[in-house]
């Protein structure tokens, strides 16, 4: 009888990438699997089963690719929030902190009308600064942000308790202890 595997058993880790000390967890393994990639979007919709959502939001780039097989999923519009510079049209910005320095996301400033229901995706939530800057886009533009959804939490680093402090549901398929 075949063994049935979690998520979690379809992330692997790479060490010492990118830098000495830190423990990557590598996604590109459950999306290539068709059975860990389904399990994947279907666990991700779960808890807002039954909700109206208006727009999915990805953050790039690997929550593109979540994000896109989540709207498709729900039978809703996706939207991207990328790094500077790389949308055409009109944009807002949002400036963020990582490690050593600052980002900057964008998002289309047409991308989401007032009251629209968002579900925000990403693959991994470490500190949560980008969440947060995509968050603040979103809040801009009037987008009510019914759930932030993601594969992998790393608790250690405090994103998730960073997100509900802003009064945002937090949903997450698996955690990994560590950085």
């Amino acid at each position: 009888m075949a063994q049935h595997k979690a998520i979690r058993d379809y992330i692997r880790t790479i060490v010492d990438f990118p830098h000495e000390g830190i423990l990557f967890r590598d996604v590109t393994t459950l999306f290539a699997d068709p059975r860990g990639f389904r399990m994947a979007v279907d666990q991700m919709l779960h808890p807002y089963a039954g909700l109206r959502i208006d727009k999915v939001v990805g953050l790039e780039a690997r929550g593109f690719i979540l994000g896109g097989a989540v709207a498709h999923q729900l039978g809703t519009g996706f939207v991207p929030i990328r790094k500077k510079g790389k949308l055409p049209g009109a944009t807002i910005s949002q400036a963020y902190t990582l490690e050593y320095g600052e980002a900057i996301v964008e998002l289309h400033d047409d991308a989401i009308q007032p009251g629209e229901t968002i579900l925000l995706v990403d693959d991994l939530l470490a500190t949560g600064g980008t969440a947060e800057a995509g968050i603040k886009l979103i809040e801009r533009l009037g987008g009510q942000i019914i759930g932030c959804a993601f594969v992998v939490d790393l608790p250690d680093l405090g994103g998730r308790k960073r997100l509900e402090a802003m009064g945002m549901d937090v949903h997450v398929l698996c955690e990994f202890e560590g950085l």
